[in-house]
């Protein structure tokens, strides 16, 4: 089967980039599924891991973990009634946890010491077909087709536990004042789950095009990172890379707001006056995310509809896609079409 891997990130501030390579079709081990790869979303984690932001975990490696495709062979106890050959599944970034430790035992799976990741630990979704446990895998809602499924397993699903770390509660978030400080991929998808719930959503970022597609999806207001909202924010979320913007939300917050900051990696938090977290303002981390949480979203996601604005690139044109993610240039989310 082809593939396109990283042997090594980038070094000194050059890009990383991967290669095409054959590999052997994989073979599922106990409790696994070989799974045919349709659909490969491209996240920013693929991007930091191949320019070397990310410390590599295993190398070569395949990057990729927002997979969806079907179920081509199971291994030995994989019950084929939840699991049947060809159902099409979706695979996200956690790939395994323990189950035993004090995190898994309290619905904290995200926060297993012995975790595995997708597209980091293990060989993820930039391949003809990828090995997934069975138990990590997630019926895909049949209203999206797998190309605009694919975004929703990384980006809609940890920017819908973005949510739940600063405190919006969807069920009772009406009239509450939500920043979104960067507008790409996770943030399109947080959005529309917040309107419906009927937040008020103030939206910034650099790009005068995404302002205006915040805008068109229901932000009441859209600004540069520095502006300051017309109101204090009860919460806000930033999904930009950049420790200043993580302050930048921060000095928008009311009275016990609360900053989730959306990113497994930033350049640097710069130094901040203690006034601007004082009155029990909080900035807390969003750590990756539990099985949970992506079951919850996709069903949510079908509810509402959320909709995904995609880019179609070809798998031999990853290395494009990667470019283009990383100078700014792919609106929405830059999805790899398998045949």
């Amino acid at each position: 089967m082809q593939v396109m891997e990283l042997a090594g990130p980038g070094r000194d501030g050059e890009p990383g980039r991967l290669e095409a390579r054959h590999r052997p079709a994989p073979v599922a081990g106990p409790g696994e599924v070989v799974v045919e790869v349709h659909a490969c979303a491209v996240c920013r984690t693929d991007l930091q891991i191949v320019d070397g932001d990310l410390p590599a975990r295993h190398l070569p490696i395949v990057p990729g973990h927002q997979v969806v495709g079907h179920i081509a062979s199971r291994g030995s106890g994989v019950d084929p009634a939840t699991h049947p050959i060809g159902a099409r599944v979706g695979i996200a970034w956690i790939a395994s946890t323990c189950g035993i430790c004090r995190f898994c035992t309290t619905a904290r799976e995200n926060l297993c010491v012995d975790a595995a990741f997708t597209g980091w630990d293990i060989d993820g979704g930039y391949g003809e077909q990828v090995v997934a446990r069975a138990d990590f895998t997630y019926p895909i809602p049949p209203s999206f087709d797998d190309l605009r499924a694919a975004p929703l397993l990384c980006g809609g699903t940890i920017g819908y536990r973005s949510l739940k770390v600063a405190g919006v509660d969807l069920r009772d978030a009406a009239g509450t004042r939500l920043g979104l400080y960067g507008f790409g991929a996770s943030a399109t998808c947080v959005i529309q789950l917040a309107v419906h719930a009927g937040c008020e959503v103030f939206v910034a970022t650099r790009s005068e095009a995404e302002r205006a597609r915040a805008i068109a999806l229901g932000a009441v207001w859209a600004g540069g990172y520095a502006d300051p909202p017309p109101v204090p924010l009860d919460a806000a979320i930033t999904f930009a890379p950049a420790g200043s913007v993580v302050i930048d939300a921060l000095r928008a917050l009311d009275r016990g707001g609360i900053v989730a900051v959306n990113a497994i990696h930033l350049d640097h938090i710069p130094e901040f006056d203690y006034d601007q977290l004082w009155l029990e303002r909080s900035l807390r981390s969003v750590a990756n995310v539990t099985r949970a949480d992506v079951v919850e979203f996709l069903d949510l996601a079908a509810a509402v509809p959320v909709q995904t604005q995609i880019e179609v690139f070809g798998p031999d044109q990853a290395n494009d896609a990667l470019t283009r993610l990383r100078d700014g240039r792919i609106s929405g989310s830059a999805v790899l079409q398998f045949a």
